[in-house]
């Protein structure tokens, strides 16, 4: 059978809820897969073709997944990492499946909005330099900036490594210690690296934005939820 998979596997990942309570729906005969009632857990289904139904409610079924994380620091965005917590790490049970993992990755000192999905055509388009899809950070720096780092960071900065960078976007906050960087690439460390060009550090960086999304700010740190139909629409999109 093409694309089959188990019944309490399928059931679990669905509609989000352990293997263990999946099992006891299914030997309480309370599911079916094309009205037929199925009381094995193994049970090969075609989740696109198949009727799978819990209680006499139909299970949606979901190809991808798509999870807003508020990563926090000291966690890399890998999928494995023998020294340090990776952020599947940190994805809840209910949540967790097969091809998990980060679109798009954080520094380990740096926290805030990290996508995690099994999409990979998604990840590729958003991820893409042709797509050019917009990522807003919250930097704190060590000392004061200047106007003049709007311009610079508009006209495309020049690492010291030689590497020139895209024209970014840079907004001053509440004083000239705190800022907000737009960038439509992703080079590595490159927000750091940039403030490196210009002389001065950040002490802080947080990813709070990308594409048309905002991070969700009632999602404590570690925190991930699934993501809403329009917000997945919206992460290739400009601000």
């Amino acid at each position: 059978m093409a694309n089959e998979e188990r019944l309490d596997k399928f059931i679990s990942n669905q509609m989000q809820i352990s293997r263990n309570e999946t099992k006891n729906f299914i030997r309480k005969g309370t599911v079916t897969v094309n009205d037929k009632v199925v009381r094995s857990s193994d049970e090969k289904i075609n989740p696109e073709s198949d009727i799978v139904k819990v209680n006499g409610e139909a299970v949606e079924y979901r190809k991808f997944i798509y999870l807003m994380m508020n990563k926090p620091q000291g966690v890399v965005c890998s999928t494995k990492d023998g020294l340090s917590p990776t952020v599947l790490s940190l994805v809840p049970e209910k949540f967790m499946r097969k091809g998990l993992f980060p679109a798009g990755r954080l520094d380990k000192d740096t926290e805030g909005f990290v996508l995690i999905t099994d999409d990979g055509e998604l990840s590729h388009r958003m991820l893409s330099p042709k797509s050019h899809v917009p990522k807003l950070y919250y930097c704190e720096l060590e000392h004061d900036g200047d106007l003049s780092y709007s311009e610079k960071f508009k006209s495309g900065i020049t690492l010291k490594t030689g590497e020139n960078c895209l024209p970014a976007e840079l907004v001053f906050e509440k004083d000239m210690k705190t800022a907000l960087v737009t960038l439509n690439e992703g080079m590595f460390h490159q927000v750091k690296k940039m403030f490196e060009a210009l002389d001065n550090k950040v002490t802080f960086l947080k990813r709070i934005k990308i594409g048309g999304v905002e991070l969700d700010v009632n999602l404590g740190k570690s925190e991930c939820r699934e993501m809403l139909h329009k917000e997945v629409d919206n992460l290739l999109s400009k601000f």
